[in-house]
């Protein structure tokens, strides 16, 4: 009746304005709050906390925004935006961050650069200093074996 692939391609989970959910939520789309939720949140899409919505809560996503109040530690594999009206009350560790004016954040912040982009840089060749350390282990591991293999035979 219903064609599995076609279902999972873009809804979004919307928490309604006037509703309270405690749990964890696991979702492979966009998450949108814009009620109250306590409880940990991994999203491998994008999750928006409304102006109204509050989480009391640890984030995973790809992206997040922030119009509303979240009091917990974020990971944002891409942006963290927190718009005029957000507030962030949390540790984060993400990629690129905005923070819009009148926007709050307290906390620590830490940012990296996807993994992605570190793989890349050592398939070019641009990052020779982590690669040659890399290839210098390898060299004293074959040392190693070879001086094994002599002294047992």
């Amino acid at each position: 009746m219903f064609k599995e692939s076609k279902r999972s391609g873009s809804a979004e989970t919307l928490i309604g304005l006037g509703t309270h959910v405690e749990g964890k939520l696991v979702s492979e789309s966009s998450i949108r709050i814009e009620g109250e939720y306590r409880g940990d949140i991994d999203c491998k899409g994008d999750v928006i906390i409304g102006e109204c919505g509050v989480a009391k809560s640890g984030i995973i996503a790809r992206d997040l925004t922030i119009a509303g109040k979240v009091f917990g530690d974020i990971v944002a594999k891409g942006r963290l935006t927190i718009t005029a009206s957000g507030q962030l009350y949390g540790n984060v560790l993400a990629h690129t961050m905005l923070i819009q004016d009148g926007g709050i954040y307290n906390g620590n912040c830490r940012m990296e650069r996807a993994v992605e982009q570190r793989a890349r840089h050592l398939q070019d060749g641009t990052e020779p200093a982590l690669q040659q350390q890399q290839q210098q282990a390898q060299q004293v591991k074959e040392t190693q074996a070879k001086e094994k293999s002599r002294q047992a035979g």
